[in-house]
């Protein structure tokens, strides 16, 4: 059985910072590329960050870009999501997500290019 599990996610002031972990059980994804997704109330789920399995690319959503930084720990098994100078607009819950395909150089800035998926972190940023 897999499991991806997110942690870090909490009730934080505009302008503060979060990071986020998603540990990864069950099984290896040292090649396999990883993402991030968030999904707030009413709203699709909508990406957010993706690393390859080497972690020497990274890919941002245009709203988190220069705030957010994706990285990855592949003997932890694990990759992060370091959230600065958040704003309201980043109240979601956040995913964690690996890839369906493996040893791929290609950002993966899709939902459904993913197949496993963690239960969630819910970030919540207070103006």
């Amino acid at each position: 059985q897999v499991y991806l599990v997110e942690s870090g996610g909490g009730l934080v002031q505009a302008g503060g910072s979060l990071r986020l972990s998603c540990a990864a059980s069950g099984r290896t994804f040292s090649g396999y590329a990883m993402g991030w997704f968030r999904q707030a109330p009413g709203r699709e789920r909508e990406f957010v960050a993706t690393i390859t399995w080497s972690g020497d690319n990274t890919g941002y959503a245009d709203s988190v870009k220069g705030r957010f930084t994706i990285s990855r720990d592949n003997a932890k098994n694990t990759v992060y999501l370091q959230m600065n100078s958040l704003k309201p607009e980043d109240t979601a819950v956040y995913y964690c997500a690996v890839d369906k395909g493996q040893w791929s150089s290609t950002l993966k800035m899709r939902g459904n290019e993913y197949y496993y998926w963690g239960q969630g972190t819910q970030v919540t940023v207070s103006s």
